[in-house]
Formats: C-alpha cells, sequence, structure tokens
C-alpha cells in the first residue's frame, strides 16, 4: 500500500473539495482602508485582523480582544470522523497576546481554539453558560472565565463589551448541532460534542469607536434595534439564510463599515490560499452592503483593517 506523502494528501483534499463544489475564493476583491489625508503620524488606530471563519482580533495601544478564535481549522475528513485537538503552537504563533476571549456560540469552529488562548496568554474566556461549561472541560478554572446571558455591560480594561441575545441560522434548512450544554463535554471534543447554546452578538465599545460582531446567519431584531456601531463583523452566509439580511443588520446598527466573515470553508489551513462556503456569493454580498450606502471592507484571511479613533 502507498505511504501517503504531503502532496498526496494535498491532492485528495483538492479533489474531495472539487467533489463537493467548493470553490477556491481567488481572485477576491479584497479592500483596504485608506488612512485620511488629515491623520497625524502618530494618532491612535483601531486594528482589526481577521482570523478566518468568525475569528477577529481587536486591538490598540492598551488592549487586545479576540472574537471566536478557530485558527487550528482541521481538515474535513479529522473535523468529520475524529476529535478535535487545538493547535497550541499555532495559536500561539498567529495570538500571541489577548486580554479577553469572547465567544458567540459555542459551536467548534468559534470555541475550540478560545481555551488554549486563554491558557496561553491569561486571559479570560467570555460568553454564554455553554461556554462556561466548555472552558471547564479544557481545564480552565472558574475564575478565568465570565459567563453570561446577554444584555450585562461587562468591564474589559477601558473598554466594554455586551453580548446580544441572538439565534443561530439554519444551514441546507436546519440548525446544526442544536442545544445547550449544561456539563463539560469531552475534551479533546467531536464537533457533535458542540452545542451551540446560547448564540450572543457582541459589542464592544473601545470608547471611540464601537464594533459589532454577528458570527450567525441571522438575529434577533428587538436585541439590535436600539444599538448603533460604526464597525460591523458580519457573517457572509446570513444572507442565503435569511430573506434581507443585510439590508435589516444596517437598518438598525448603522454601520460606516461591514467586515464579511464566515465566507471561507474552515477546513482549509488558515495560511493557504481559502475556499468558499458552498452557496456564498460574495459579489452579491458586498453589492448589498454598497446598496446601503455603507463601505465593504472583505479583508484577507490574516489581513488588517486600520481605523481612525475619533
Amino acid at each position: 500500500m502507498p505511504i501517503p506523502t504531503p502532496l498526496t494528501g494535498y491532492l485528495s483534499m483538492s479533489l474531495l473539495k472539487r467533489l463537493l463544489g467548493l470553490q477556491l475564493a481567488t481572485p477576491l476583491p479584497y479592500r483596504e482602508l485608506p488612512p485620511p489625508d488629515n491623520q497625524a503620524a502618530d494618532a491612535p488606530l483601531l486594528d482589526i485582523q481577521y482570523l478566518g471563519t468568525a475569528g477577529f482580533v481587536i486591538r490598540n495601544h492598551e488592549r487586545t480582544l479576540v472574537l471566536d478564535p478557530y485558527v487550528t481549522r482541521p481538515g474535513l475528513l479529522t473535523s468529520l470522523t475524529q476529535p478535535l485537538q487545538p493547535d497550541a503552537e499555532l495559536i500561539r504563533r498567529l495570538i500571541p497576546h489577548a486580554d479577553d476571549v469572547l465567544i458567540g456560540h459555542a459551536h467548534h469552529d468559534h470555541i475550540l481554539d478560545g481555551p488554549d488562548l486563554c491558557k496561553q496568554t491569561g486571559a479570560r474566556l467570555i460568553g454564554s453558560h455553554a461556554t462556561f461549561q466548555v472552558g471547564l472541560a479544557a481545564g480552565l478554572a472558574p475564575e478565568q472565565m465570565v459567563a453570561t446571558d446577554g444584555r450585562e455591560n461587562i468591564v474589559s480594561g477601558a473598554w466594554t463589551v455586551r453580548g446580544l441575545p441572538s439565534r443561530h441560522g439554519k444551514i441546507f434548512g436546519r440548525i446544526p448541532f442544536p442545544g445547550d450544554l449544561t456539563e463539560p463535554p469531552p475534551w479533546p471534543p467531536r464537533m457533535s460534542d458542540l452545542r451551540h447554546g446560547l448564540v450572543l452578538n457582541w459589542l464592544v465599545d473601545t470608547g471611540t469607536l464601537k464594533v459589532m460582531h454577528i458570527d450567525s446567519a441571522d438575529f434577533i431584531d428587538e436585541e439590535l434595534a436600539e444599538h448603533r456601531c460604526d464597525v460591523l463583523c458580519l457573517c457572509a452566509i446570513g444572507r442565503q439564510a435569511r430573506p434581507d439580511y443585510v439590508r435589516d443588520v444596517i437598518r438598525h446598527l448603522k454601520p460606516k463599515w461591514v467586515i464579511p466573515c464566515h465566507w471561507d470553508t474552515m477546513i482549509t489551513p488558515v495560511e493557504a490560499e481559502p475556499d468558499l462556503l458552498p452557496g456564498v456569493d460574495l459579489p452579491g454580498f458586498i453589492a448589498e452592503i454598497e446598496a446601503e450606502g455603507v463601505i465593504p471592507l472583505l479583508t484577507p484571511i490574516l489581513g488588517r483593517q486600520r481605523f481612525p479613533c475619533r
């Protein structure tokens, strides 16, 4: 029996992706926010880095928050058949610092790397009670975690974060791995061990700019209606899952910029060329954002956008 090599493994995965109808995401209309003409060289900036899937790092000179980190990204066969082991060295290299780690919901592609990142950096793991159970399973101490039911302001240094209750979108007509976690799941977990629990849209108030993170393909109108943001990190697959998704969320939040997220398959290595999730129409998503008078900033995985602080 031939011994698999990295090349044959790559070719097998490439063939499998083609059979599943996955499309390479290149070329894509990536767009970087240009600096304002009157911006001083030493003026403070808010740096937002896209980690792929629904992951982001939000940082300035004094604070670093990480949302839904998932850089481990095991391949399709491993994801479907094996326990999922966080890649501690990759996490350490790509996300060397964090003060707080916010989790939108407890599915594997949103939470798997969170506990390891907190162990490495001393950051708090903040999320739902399902997130708390995952943290316990991974070996985090209760005092290093914050569980919330949403709608409360949580102090994060000079910043404030607030989780707004939301709902998980349907994928191919159904919600994957629904339900809650009331006790620690196995660790390392299989995909099916991680039920989503309470879904939270995170509003990060830095004191100058507000960033809203919507990590799933649906939301609750009443929870968003009273809030505004400057930057919206928005799940691209939502356009296929909910009618008028883009129009409604922009009408509620009135952002100036939208960074699309959750458009890649999450099974391609984080530093490789990404594949599009089946059904994602990025040009259509971007066109709808522009039609609402908002600037879309499609950002490459591990790419950054820098926003002037008012």
